[in-house]
């Protein structure tokens, strides 16, 4: 989901300023929100653990160069459910600093497009969790379809961005829209395996109860609305 640098530059950046801008400001609503029901070292010790797994899925976890951008597992709904919106967003933000500081600073002067990226889908299925998830079921009791609907959000999300980084920046030529394209095909295999992933981790969880109902993960892990 990288955005290289040039694709966006000169006068449209302030427009990627400005939606980070939002981005962090929404975050710390979200963080607001957190803390009614965890306190301030819960909600940090998760956003460290959400930036380090950011950081591993970006860095360490395989990743190709695919049309305009690259192909990452970012398991931005893996986050969600272990560890809240508030936490999730801080950590991949956190992460994808990180990455791009100590080992991709070609890639610091598109942070902010890439930060959008990888926020707003978050957002996305934050405000669209209460529909696909019945308020009487924890995130434990998930089945695939409903963690597929939460992966296709998130994950389609990260493409529509990228696609609208690209056409933003470059316009609508030919090469660009197939580079396009080609991205985001390649993103459908992303849609159908991290669900798998979230399934597999949500198991272990609920097979752990007694571990992670602490306050290192999200209430809503083990919990009703």
């Amino acid at each position: 989901m990288h955005i290289e640098p040039g694709v966006v530059d000169g006068a449209k950046m302030a427009l990627a300023y400005g939606t980070a801008a939002a981005g962090a400001g929404y975050t710390l609503k979200l963080a607001a929100d957190d803390l009614k029901r965890h306190d301030m070292a819960s909600l940090a010790l998760r956003s460290v653990m959400a930036a380090v797994g950011t950081f591993v899925f970006f860095e360490v976890m395989p990743h190709f160069a695919v049309g305009i951008s690259e192909v990452h597992f970012i398991l931005g709904t893996t986050l969600f459910l272990l560890l809240g919106p508030a936490a999730a967003a801080i950590g991949l933000a956190a992460g994808l600093l990180l990455q791009g500081t100590f080992f991709a600073p070609s890639d610091l002067p598109m942070y902010f497009v890439n930060v959008t990226t990888l926020l707003f889908p978050l957002f996305a299925v934050h405000a669209l969790a209460r529909r696909i998830v019945p308020d009487a079921t924890a995130y434990v009791d998930l089945g695939y379809t409903q963690v597929l609907k939460m992966s296709a959000i998130y994950q389609g999300g990260v493409v529509a961005w990228v696609a609208f980084w690209a056409i933003y920046g470059q316009g609508v030529g030919a090469e660009n829209m197939q580079a396009v394209l080609t991205f985001g095909a390649a993103y459908l295999l992303v849609i159908l395996l991290e669900p798998i992933a979230d399934l597999a981790v949500l198991a272990a969880a609920k097979g752990l109860r007694g571990w992670t109902r602490s306050g290192v993960f999200a209430h809503r892990l083990h919990n009703v609305a």
